[in-house]
């Protein structure tokens, strides 16, 4: 949080400081965009020595803050991903998959039916480790299904439109989600489209 929120001098609780801290936060080496921060600092009073900045937090907006600086660490540009991020991204996305994909192909046989769900975030900002590992869940998927076409199972693979789900709060927060696809209605659409 210093690295977005650092300030040289302690920011008291006047609106014309608010417009500095948000100018401040969003001038790092880091860009955020500046909605982002300015939700956040609209929660928070900036204050500290000019070389340990440090931040106070009203008690009633701890819990809104803490779930804002959580969403803006998420996004996490391809220079700024970590070890445990990645090995998480892979674990999730590639690994898994990969296991999955030699432990049900013998119990679908050669009627049964693997359906993956694409999501090509690859090369978008800020999807960095996701999109790339997604990209890789895929490539398993479309080699399983090349490997398999003669011999079964059939392998699908489907883009769902956008749905109000974690993972995408977490790549858009603060998004209205109104006007996302429900998730029991898209299934019952991707479900309709399959070859069945």
């Amino acid at each position: 949080l210093s690295e977005e929120m650092s300030t040289s001098d302690r920011a008291d609780e006047e609106e014309g400081n608010a417009g500095d801290l948000r100018r401040q936060a969003t001038s790092t080496h880091r860009r955020v965009a500046d909605d982002d921060v300015a939700h956040l600092i609209d929660l928070i009073k900036g204050g500290g020595h000019k070389m340990a900045a440090g931040l106070t937090v009203a008690t009633d907006n701890l819990e809104t803050a803490m779930e804002r600086l959580s969403e803006l660490l998420e996004k996490q540009g391809a220079g700024d991903i970590g070890p445990k991020d990645l090995s998480k991204s892979i674990d999730i996305n590639i690994t898994a998959t990969a296991r999955l994909i030699g432990y049900v192909g013998p119990l679908l046989g050669q009627v049964g039916h693997a359906v993956f769900m694409d999501d090509p975030q690859a090369g978008k900002q800020f999807f960095g480790a996701y999109g790339a590992t997604k990209a890789a869940q895929t490539a398993l998927a479309k080699s399983w299904a090349a490997e398999s076409q003669n011999t079964g199972p059939h392998v699908h693979i489907v883009t769902p439109n956008p749905m109000p789900t974690a993972t995408r709060a977490r790549f858009h927060p603060g998004e209205d989600r109104s006007p996302l696809a429900s998730p029991t209605e898209e299934a019952a659409r991707l479900i309709s489209g399959l070859p069945i």
